[in-house]
């Protein structure tokens, strides 16, 4: 899932300053933050890369169970972490790397990450709550969701040992996001049929002009 301030970026305007020392940093800090800003999106675009897109056929099959905790899960979990982060996305599915295993990664709350495998999704609340969302697999594709404010979810860690989170907010968007997922179901499904008509628009390839 992707970060909703993936592509919020500050940009400070400046009026005309004295020159001197304090002109210097100002254009010291400009120049640091617009590197930084660079990098990353070298960064992001480089785990984008390896990430699946619309409207690859991995995106729409069903993961299977996890039947092995291997050196192999551990190298994946990793893989995803990293790309997670390089991709400023706050949750990644094992099916958007085109592997049919049922275990995703998230970090909606800069806590650290966390990977779940063979995830169960318990106690739904009844409320429920419209949001946008995102998606590392739609790029730039943004459309409201409606899904239960609260879950419980638990299966296994890498290591295969059980785990369990009671999340809220945030954090349950983003779990039911990614077991969605990994049932091969996108947030084109989820959406109105309106937003649904101008994200596939917004997803069709654009004609070459020679």
């Amino acid at each position: 899932m992707a970060d909703e301030h993936t592509h919020d970026h500050e940009h400070d305007e400046h009026g005309e300053h004295e020159h001197g020392e304090h002109d210097d940093s100002h254009h010291d800090e400009d120049a640091r933050r617009e590197l930084e800003e660079a990098q990353a999106d070298a960064l992001r675009r480089r785990a984008l890369a390896q990430i699946r897109q619309y409207p690859d056929v991995a995106l729409r099959m069903k993961a299977h169970d996890v039947t092995e905790y291997d050196e192999e899960l551990v190298a994946l979990v990793e893989r995803m972490q990293i790309l997670m982060k390089d991709a400023q996305g706050v949750g990644l599915a094992a099916t958007q790397l085109g592997m049919l295993r049922r275990v995703f990664v998230f970090d909606p709350d800069d806590t650290g990450p966390k990977a779940v495998v063979n995830p169960r999704l318990l106690d739904a609340s009844d409320e429920q709550e419209t949001d946008e969302e995102g998606c590392l697999s739609l790029r730039d594709v943004r459309v409201p969701v409606e899904r239960p404010i609260r879950v419980t979810l638990e299966g296994k860690d890498p290591a295969g040992e059980d785990v369990r989170h009671e999340l809220e907010g945030l954090a349950a968007r983003v779990v039911q996001h990614e077991v969605d997922h990994l049932d091969g179901v996108l947030i084109l499904d989820r959406t109105d049929a309106e937003h649904r008509k101008q994200a596939l628009g917004a997803l069709r390839p654009q004609p070459i002009l020679r």
